[in-house]
């Protein structure tokens, strides 16, 4: 029995220039953190010589190809296991909902499949098989950012290159603000759940096309990413609540599917009421909103809850993606 826990993460600054159509352009640059929100993955052997994967449905195969599960179908392939397995996941948040879930599963099955292999891979090789799977086998339309965060866990900063190569640095907080930021960053679920790559291929697709809008949004964006990092470093923990508004207007402008009418409503509630900034977590369109309150959080949380939005509070992961249970 094998079981892993791999943490999701949020996006603090500089999302969307981690996909290809960007970064092959003109080399892309995010912060990032994971979080104490977990995907866990459980493998065990199985009598049976079949293959029995359980998720939000199950799964029973006599072979790898009749898997209808796309990432546990192509990490069995590509890992050369055969049947007599099972393998089981439950999460702690819902998926499609802005938080990295599908990488984090990734990084964290093939994490329990290697160590059933009796092989240890490092975070970057985790990282970087994960995104193997998902952008090169896959083809989704989705960037580097939530495999290396899964794997790594922190806060973190990535630079990646015009031909992909990934440069990491931990993003290091001193004890009091690392408090702070906890404290003062909240995340409150919409209720909407949305299909990421339909947001992401929209985008994609823009600046593949180098629409001139677009293109100079995200170079904002990359923008934002690294002031954002200087904020944390200077411990300018107001400055990355501002940058966050900045954030959020900027990547309305990559596509009409990253906010609705009721999210902009939100957004202004938000601000109203003492956030100094905001975003919506992952590609856009639902999820997780995110804002950034240094005074008056529990007036600013009744207001949230008048809207209908539910708070989930969290703490920064430092551990990313490891092994629980081997025995």
């Amino acid at each position: 029995m094998i079981v892993t826990r791999t943490p999701v993460r949020i996006p603090l600054g500089g999302g969307g220039t981690d996909l290809p159509s960007y970064y092959t352009q003109y080399g892309g640059f995010l912060t990032s953190a994971a979080i104490d929100k977990y995907i866990y993955v459980t493998v065990n052997k199985r009598f049976e010589p079949s293959f029995r994967i359980s998720y939000s449905q199950t799964e029973i195969c006599d072979s790898r190809d009749e898997i209808v599960h796309p990432i546990v179908r192509e990490a069995l392939k590509l890992l050369d296991i055969e049947g007599g397995i099972e393998i089981t996941s439950i999460a702690d948040v819902p998926s499609n909902t802005g938080l990295g879930t599908s990488s984090a599963f990734t990084v964290g099955l093939l994490n329990a499949l290697h160590t059933y292999k009796r092989e240890k891979l490092s975070a970057k090789e985790l990282a970087e098989e994960a995104c193997y799977i998902e952008i090169q086998l896959l083809k989704e339309p989705i960037g580097k950012q939530d495999q290396y965060v899964a794997a790594y866990g922190g806060i973190i900063s990535m630079e990646i290159d015009r031909l992909g190569n990934v440069e990491l640095k931990p993003v290091l907080l001193s004890e009091d603000t690392l408090d702070q930021l906890e404290s003062n960053t909240l995340l409150f679920y919409t209720g909407i759940r949305r299909n990421a790559s339909e947001v992401l291929a929209s985008q994609s697709q823009a600046a593949s096309l180098d629409k001139e809008k677009v293109i100079e949004s995200m170079h904002k964006i990359k923008d934002i990413g690294h002031q954002i990092k200087r904020a944390f470093e200077a411990e300018n923990l107001a400055h990355f609540g501002e940058l966050l508004d900045l954030h959020w207007q900027t990547k309305k402008q990559l596509s009409d599917k990253i906010s609705q009418t009721q999210m902009d409503e939100w957004y202004n509630t938000a601000r109203q009421n003492g956030a100094l900034g905001g975003k919506i977590m992952g590609a856009g369109g639902g999820g997780f909103f995110m804002f950034y309150c240094n005074n008056d959080k529990n007036g600013f949380r009744k207001s949230m809850g008048k809207q209908g939005l539910k708070e989930m509070r969290f703490r920064i992961d430092f551990e990313g993606s490891k092994v629980l249970v081997n025995f």
